[in-house]
């Protein structure tokens, strides 16, 4: 199974110029991917750098034949012109059977620290897939940049999010087949949690997210896994310089710790300037 999780920076590259294709096209050089997660993609925002006026799900799908996409936005909002809908988040396209997905908002708590300071509603997309390795959970974020309040009440929220599903598939719902919305659903404790974190690997929440979960299974970072000891490959800065002077990691694979026997290995494209953010490989394999 190979996943590819990316902050495509709504498919600008740092020539300024919007091109979902370029995104779409690196990302099958990368690999054969079964799974991409993506961050920041937008509808209908023609004032974003390059001009991104245009509904990215749709053409990522059209993009993409044979991959299911599940887009779940942040921001959904009546756009300058009183007139046009504005959408903003993440998605997750499969060629994987999609069992079920969910789309959770994300706690966007006021912070008097950050007073006067931008933010964004954040959203976490989850779906359920079954996998050569069984059904597996495939969770995608994006968490808050500029305020550590949100960043870090967004983060426990993931883990509580995490744990409800283990909590489900150890004590599993009536099992139900009357074909209605109460018909059982497929729980596991096997997951697979993405994206943007917008936190270093020596910050607070880097370790929180991978603390001990009550009855969950641990969440661990992949590249921990297949590097042990290892720096972690940068992810963004490593060419556009605008948010910080030097590169910086802050996108991750974490996986449970019922798949760390299964992660083969963990890549960052160096080369790619398809977005200010770098791609991440994930490979698991069957054991």
């Amino acid at each position: 199974m190979k996943l590819i999780t990316w902050n495509v920076q709504w498919f600008c590259g740092l020539d300024g110029k919007v091109d979902i294709a370029r995104v779409v096209d690196r990302a099958k050089q990368i690999a054969d991917f079964d799974v991409l997660c993506l961050q920041e993609v937008a509808v209908n925002y023609p004032r974003l750098e390059g001009d991104a006026s245009h509904d990215q799900p749709a053409i990522l799908k059209a993009l993409l034949p044979g991959y299911e996409v599940f887009f779940g936005a942040a921001v959904d909002e009546l756009g300058p012109d009183g007139a046009s809908r504005q959408q903003f988040g993440n998605l997750i396209a499969t060629r994987l059977p999609a069992l079920q997905v969910h789309r959770y908002t994300l706690p966007y708590p006021a912070d008097a620290g950050t007073f006067g300071v931008r933010s964004m509603p954040r959203i976490c997309v989850s779906a359920t897939l079954q996998t050569p390795l069984g059904a597996v959970r495939v969770m995608t974020t994006h968490l808050e940049f500029y305020s550590p309040l949100m960043r870090k009440t967004q983060a426990e929220e993931l883990l509580f999010l995490h744990a409800d599903a283990c909590g489900h598939a150890k004590y599993p719902p009536e099992l139900d087949t009357t074909g209605t919305p109460f018909q059982a659903k497929t729980h596991t404790p096997h997951c697979i949690l993405t994206g943007d974190f917008n936190f270093e690997p020596h910050q607070e929440e880097y370790a929180l997210m991978q603390s001990e979960n009550g009855d969950a299974t641990r969440l661990i970072d992949a590249w921990t896994i297949a590097h042990p000891g290892e720096a972690h490959a940068p992810t963004f800065r490593l060419f556009d310089r605008r948010y910080g002077p030097e590169p910086i990691t802050c996108d991750y694979l974490f996986v449970s710790e019922s798949l760390r026997a299964n992660v083969k290995s963990v890549n960052v494209d160096l080369e790619t300037k398809a977005s200010d953010h770098q791609p991440v490989l994930l490979t698991l394999e069957a054991r």
